[in-house]
């Protein structure tokens, strides 16, 4: 049926994938349909939550699965690195930087979300990698090779002898867009699910074994590939050092990432700007700007392996900015009073 809001269900709130793949498809929309003028929200007044699609015109599920399909397909031949790992030799993370920015578009917000030349390791001369690369060869999981191979994949491996019609392409995407995950697919991951921190003591078989394996969402993987270039990189002051951090992101004893549950529609440009804003965690800022709440994320380590948890609506006290985020909040507030002032 033809319509202007869609309900995408199986994006969950509390899910990073799920948040990457939200950013992935708003991003590969605005790529091939943009005369639609996406926009999103979320149904914070009809639970369950999950995220909204407005669409300046009537459209079904289906077209909205094929525009993302085109605009992925768009969008992927960026995704071509130098090596397979992301641990970059600072010049050669230079020298794509400067290749990316002069390229503009989509190739420069992809790398700018991967890495900064200015960001190094401390104990070697190596480039700092973004704080969403959780595959660093452990048990051969090269986070570069992920990036350039899972979103080109139009079936998962298991499936690939089938029609691309059964199960493939638009239809991939349909599912993880519209309907409730089953992950099924027996194909490669970021590890940005949340269930995929498998251990040992939950389950009754060895999780290590093939027939014991996590499976994931195919086509969610897919647009969270692209979604990920939304997330860009910085460098920030820890101590003596200089380190990288994202965009919602905030370093400590472990990182976490936080994103926003609002209320009227957004563009893609308007999410960066809310994601970047540094009241968040005051709720009197939320309440101006239509944040329902925040949830947050955490990078946790199991054994060699790297997991982000189920994302979690966080105390007042910790959601609360640093003096840092305060003092940027202030300047910001009194800016916006300036403007309005007309002065």
């Amino acid at each position: 049926m033809s319509k202007q809001i869609h309900r995408l269900a199986g994006l969950e709130p509390d899910n990073l994938l799920a948040f990457l793949s939200l950013l992935g498809v708003l991003r590969c929309l605005e790529t091939s349909r943009p005369e639609w003028k996406v926009k999103v929200s979320w149904t914070v007044d009809a639970p369950p939550v999950c995220p909204r699609l407005h669409v300046a015109e009537a459209v079904t599920d289906d077209d909205i699965a094929t525009g993302a399909l085109d605009g992925l397909t768009a969008l992927v031949d960026a995704h071509r690195f130098p090596e397979r790992n992301l641990k970059l030799d600072p010049v050669v993370a230079r020298d794509e930087l400067i290749r990316a920015a002069n390229a503009g578009g989509y190739p420069a917000d992809l790398w700018a979300a991967l890495v900064s030349d200015k960001a190094k390791k401390s104990t070697r001369e190596e480039v700092e990698s973004t704080p969403l690369c959780l595959l660093f060869g452990q048990g051969h999981q090269f986070f570069l090779e992920r990036l350039a191979s899972v979103p080109r994949a139009s079936l998962p491996k298991a499936r690939q002898r089938g029609s691309a019609g059964e199960s493939g392409d638009s239809q991939g995407l349909s599912r993880a867009l519209f309907s409730r995950w089953h992950r099924q697919d027996r194909t490669e991951s970021f590890r940005w699910d949340p269930v995929e921190d498998v251990r040992y003591a939950y389950r009754a078989g060895d999780p290590s074994k093939t027939a014991n394996k996590q499976h994931t969402q195919h086509g969610a993987n897919r647009l969270a590939a692209i979604g990920l270039s939304v997330l860009t990189v910085f460098p920030v002051r820890r101590g003596r050092e200089i380190r990288l951090s994202t965009r919602g992101g905030r370093s400590g004893r472990q990182f976490t990432l936080t994103w926003p549950v609002w209320r009227h529609p957004m563009s893609l440009a308007a999410v960066r700007s809310l994601l970047d804003h540094p009241g968040l965690g005051t709720p009197e800022v939320r309440k101006s700007l239509g944040v329902v709440e925040i949830r947050r994320t955490t990078r946790i380590s199991v054994g060699k392996f790297m997991n982000y948890t189920r994302a979690v609506v966080p105390s007042e006290t910790s959601a609360r900015p640093s003096p840092r985020r305060g003092r940027r909040l202030e300047k910001w507030q009194k800016r916006s009073a300036h403007q309005r002032s007309g002065a």
